[in-house]
């Protein structure tokens, strides 16, 4: 039995994929960080749930049949080594995965094309219908970026594959660490903390920003390496991906410093009496994009996995109402379908089932 287990682990890749959090020289140097304090990654405020009783048996609890949709989610085959258009272009993949085109270059954010969230197949998998694009499927990526560490955004599997047709990556501080140990070069690899910035040579300028989250690929370790949010700002437009992360004074204060952007992409799904600070609840997802100053939503976040006990679609069902009563304009295309910034909001119904 231990045999076969230790052929599981291995065939998997279970070990390489917990991937590696900072050693060494890399980290002592987070000690010199203000965002770093007894040896974790802190957020801008304290726990909003610490007064909140973590309820382990929570899964025994009776899910609803909507959990997962009923069937095939709809989706539209792109071919996205031809995108081209003025103005970015976003398209979106489940969860949240996404590809911008931009004319300084392509950006892709914290892709998951595996069929399941997760180190062992058969575990989160994967709705039928969202797993129609792969990572031969990408065109030549100018950045990655991703969010943080745990894996429904941080996936070995699909980084594996798309490692030789990246020409940089943008991560929060320490988790080039998990990219260096997959294979990844160095050299091609900036790590930022909340609020510093890097130019690319096509003159996308990233900038990462506070989020209210965490990090982890294990039990046994915790914020050791950072989670961020982020500004992208390709000519004159300016786009901001929430990551995960949930509400707090950090969205005005960067819609006051930043802000206002053209589109935020923000969360939307997966929330929890167990973590009512690190996901945004419902309608919450509106108020932050109005915080942010942003003049359309995109809610991301949803669509793909199974990771708490909502209905499958509650999310958009409950996020459109809240937008309309804030006065947010809310884009919602399906897998894949491109959407051209400027373009009017895709509001066509595909998830009523």
């Amino acid at each position: 039995m231990a045999a076969l287990l230790l052929t599981v682990i291995i065939g998997c890749g279970l070990v390489k994929q917990m991937g590696k959090d900072p050693r060494g020289k890399e980290l002592t140097e987070l000690d010199t960080l203000p965002n770093y304090k007894h040896g974790s990654f802190q957020n801008l405020t304290k726990h909003l749930d610490s007064g909140v009783k973590y309820n382990r048996f929570l899964f025994l609890h009776k899910r609803p049949k909507t959990i997962k949709p009923s069937r095939d989610l709809p989706w539209v085959k792109t071919d996205l080594k031809t995108l081209t258009a003025p103005a970015p272009v976003i398209v979106w993949f489940g969860h949240s995965s996404l590809l911008i085109k931009t004319t300084q270059g392509n950006i892709l954010i914290d892709p998951i094309f595996s069929n399941h969230a997760g180190p062992v197949p058969g575990v989160m998998e994967a709705f039928k219908g969202t797993t129609h694009y792969h990572a031969e499927d990408m065109p030549q990526i100018d950045v990655l970026i991703i969010s943080h560490n745990h894996y429904d955004h941080l996936d070995y599997q699909t980084l594996k594959k798309l490692k030789t047709r990246i020409k940089m990556s943008v991560v929060p501080i320490g988790v080039g660490s998990d990219l260096v140990y997959w294979g990844f070069d160095r050299k091609k690899i900036i790590e930022l903390n909340w609020n510093r910035s890097t130019t690319l040579p096509g003159g996308l300028r990233i900038t990462a920003t506070p989020a209210q989250h965490k990090s982890n690929r294990t039990y046994g370790t915790a914020d050791k390496t950072l989670w961020a949010s982020y500004i992208i700002q390709a000519g004159q437009y300016r786009l901001f991906y929430g990551g995960d992360g949930g509400y707090g004074p950090h969205f005005k204060q960067i819609g006051q410093k930043y802000g206002p952007f053209d589109l935020a992409l923000l969360e939307c799904g997966q929330y929890s009496p167990n973590w009512p600070w690190t996901h945004l609840l419902l309608g919450q997802s509106a108020q932050a994009a109005v915080d942010l100053r942003a003049h359309l939503l995109q809610p991301v976040h949803w669509a793909k996995f199974v990771e708490a006990d909502q209905p499958w679609n509650e999310p958009i069902e409950k996020l459109l109402p809240a937008a309309e009563k804030l006065g947010i304009q809310v884009n919602v295309p399906r897998i894949g379908e491109p959407y051209t910034l400027g373009d009017p909001p895709r509001q066509r119904v595909w998830w009523d089932f």
